[in-house]
């Protein structure tokens, strides 16, 4: 792996294991509506902020709810499972300490929402190994878009080539290799069948953070 001076974390799929949890959210807010979750579905959102998943969502299925209706119903979903069940990829926190035993600094790009994010961060005991956070909120575009990078390295002061992105999703490496950042394609079960296309496309994969612990 490249000469490193930071390391940038996305969180759901690649940090947190939070696949089941918004598989159950998807079911259970499309069911009470009449509608299953069609196979594309997540793949659609997962580079999109929350409020322009909501706007799709109310755009696809025809939904007469607002944005904000729709975000409220999700969030009063989302809070308690992250609060008290989402749990690390194994030997996550392991390669965390790692990196930051080496110097490495630590920081987090997300779709993800403060609100969300930091109580489970928090319970599993690694909220305070990252410098900064920067969520889609804080830009212009989707995780389609090097836009959430590099205002992450912005914040730590440091150009894009000194950084390493981690993602679980092909459109976050694809965008972040776009930004000038070294790659690093983490396996998730929700984006297995781009899995092929994320180890061509990222400069180095891993099937967990086992492996990275054993290079």
């Amino acid at each position: 792996m490249h000469n490193m001076q930071a390391a940038i974390f996305d969180l759901d799929g690649t940090l947190l294991d939070s696949l089941g949890v918004w598989e159950d959210i998807d079911r259970a807010f499309l069911g009470a509506r009449g509608f299953t979750v069609p196979e594309d579905y997540v793949r659609a959102i997962a580079p999109l902020s929350p409020r322009a998943s909501a706007q799709y969502t109310i755009a696809r299925f025809g939904l007469r709810e607002t944005v904000e209706e729709v975000l409220s119903v999700w969030n009063e979903m989302a809070h308690r499972a992250y609060s008290e069940h989402i749990a690390l990829k194994p030997f996550a926190r392991d390669y965390l300490l790692r990196l930051q035993a080496q110097g490495i600094r630590l920081a987090v790009a997300t779709a993800s929402h403060e609100d969300l994010f930091l109580p489970a961060l928090r319970r599993n005991g690694i909220a305070d190994l990252f410098e900064s956070y920067t969520t889609l909120n804080e830009v212009q575009r989707g995780k389609g878009f090097p836009d959430v990078y590099l205002r992450a390295a912005q914040k730590l002061g440091l150009a894009p080539a000194a950084c390493t992105v981690y993602e679980d999703l092909l459109a976050g490496i694809c965008a972040a290799k776009e930004g000038g950042f070294y790659t690093v394609g983490i396996y998730d079960p929700g984006a297995q069948l781009e899995w092929p296309l994320i180890q061509a496309s990222a400069d180095h994969c891993a099937l967990g953070y086992a492996q990275l612990l054993d290079e």
